[in-house]
């Protein structure tokens, strides 16, 4: 016979033999007081079962250094060169559109040794179509290399027509690399691993997620989506490998991102990022001269490109996001797929609004994350109070991650505006000081804005309870998500 009551008893002491421990170490893991919070409370409001949560999605290793690429001459000439642009800011050739944010820029130098590049071409695009049609012209000009650097690779219409001319171009005698996260490209078989090898590919999943290995390494996702050819022409941007950039999803309508093309000295910075991504999956360094030309320093557009993730030691793209907004005069465009933002952040955004900076931030009313979009919601109503003014794209999902600050700094990238991109997953962003930049921007924010509808305070109040608690739950679990 079933003793319920000795069921109980055993249930109650494995729990508190195992939620304590693990308080502890949250605790001493000196976490901000949000998520240190939130994580206790799925402790005490899930039984034994938020232990196993914690341990597969909440440790904290950036402090631990479980991704080091320490050995790597490329890093060390890079740490030296950012020394030596910090020491010479003041006497370089750079305009007045890049002196006015000589704070964003030294703090780029500091936090993530992202060097200052003078000699770039950049072009946006706006979509899944102007994107794959300049990056399948670029990969059919290379001559030496092609590195590709993915969260999603998909092996669909466009997946398999790019993995036919990667093979081309390997047969030609190009060199063919390519980093896929193993969560975000699930679906890819080994037989597409296979066939890319036997041919000459070589192909890695970034941290493999195979039980019983799954709890250290489900958390850390490479969310970077990288292309490099011949160490002078890049791609960065919202746009993974998969036909929904193309064609949208059913339920959610056209698929609205942007990308940013480079060509120049910023393209090197994206290789330092591969290269060094490529070492910690194969051991291999890439350090060569032809992987690694050196930096032109010629005219052109002045570029930053800064790298996130539990590698550095800082939340390099938070803290530069931080300066910038809380650096503006005139004007803060957002446009985010998912609206989570850390508690400093928060702060930034409310302040710039309250000093009449006009702050605007463009988000999906739809989304393909159900929490994720109610945790967005869930910070509506905050924004509005301040002065903010939000706006729900309504021609289909909006991806893209873009922000124009005043009238001469921008930045396009992989970072979401959210905890998951500023405090956990691998990013890559371009900063870009230059009005003309600056203003072409404005004018795809401008375009989104028209396809939005603006949310009155007064009108988002008057939504259902239900509404509000789905919220507020999705608000709890936020710092955690």
């Amino acid at each position: 016979m079933f003793d319920w009551y000795q069921f109980t008893g055993w249930f109650y002491l494995i729990f508190l033999l195992t939620a304590i421990p693990v308080a502890f170490m949250i605790l001493l893991e000196k976490r901000s007081p949000y998520k240190t919070a939130a994580w206790i409370m799925v402790l005490i409001l899930i039984p034994i079962f938020g232990v196993l949560f914690y341990l597969i999605f909440g440790q904290e290793y950036r402090k631990r250094k479980m991704f080091s690429v320490r050995g790597l001459k490329m890093l060390k000439i890079l740490r030296l060169n950012s020394s030596r642009q910090l020491r010479e800011f003041e006497e370089s050739p750079y305009n007045e559109e890049t002196k006015a944010h000589e704070n964003v820029i030294r703090l780029l130098l500091n936090n993530s040794n992202s060097l200052l590049t003078s000699g770039n071409e950049l072009e946006i695009l706006k979509d899944g179509e102007a994107t794959f049609a300049s990056i399948f012209e670029a990969v059919k000009k290379a001559k030496h290399h092609i590195h590709l650097e993915y969260y999603i690779y998909d092996n669909d219409d466009i997946g398999k027509q790019l993995t036919e001319l990667l093979l081309k171009k390997r047969k030609e005698g190009v060199e063919v690399r390519i980093i896929v996260d193993d969560v975000g490209s699930w679906n890819l078989k080994k037989k597409f691993f296979r066939r890319l090898r036997e041919n000459g590919i070589e192909i890695y999943p970034f941290m493999e997620v195979r039980f019983p290995r799954l709890t250290s390494r489900v958390n850390y996702r490479n969310h970077r989506k990288i292309i490099v050819i011949d160490g002078k022409t890049g791609f960065v941007g919202g746009i993974n490998i998969a036909d929904r950039y193309i064609h949208g999803l059913k339920k959610l309508g056209p698929w609205r991102d942007t990308h940013l093309k480079i060509v120049g000295d910023a393209a090197t910075s994206l290789q330092l990022i591969f290269t060094a991504d490529w070492y910690f999956v194969s051991g291999q360094k890439l350090e060569q001269k032809q992987y690694l030309p050196p930096f032109s320093e010629a005219p052109g557009t002045p570029v930053q490109i800064c790298a996130g993730g539990p590698d550095y030691d800082w939340e390099a793209i938070a803290q530069a996001y931080f300066a910038s907004i809380a650096g503006a005069r005139k004007k803060v465009y957002i446009a985010t797929p998912y609206l989570m933002p850390p508690p400093a952040l928060l702060q930034a955004l409310k302040t710039a609004a309250l000093s009449q900076v006009d702050v605007r931030i463009i988000i999906p009313e739809k989304s393909d994350a159900k929490v994720s979009m109610w945790g967005s919601f869930s910070y509506v109503e905050e924004l509005l109070e301040s002065g903010v003014k939000v706006y729900f794209y309504q021609k289909g999902f909006l991806h893209s991650k873009y922000m124009v600050v005043d009238d001469c700094l921008a930045t396009i990238g992989t970072s979401n505006f959210d905890f998951r991109s500023f405090e956990t997953n691998f990013e890559a962003n371009a900063f870009v000081y230059c009005r003309d930049f600056a203003t072409q921007l404005e004018e795809h924010f401008l375009e989104d804005q028209k396809n939005s509808r603006r949310i009155k305070l007064s009108q988002w109040r008057k939504r259902g309870w239900f509404f509000k608690l789905r919220e507020s739950l999705a608000h709890i679990i936020s710092p955690m998500y």
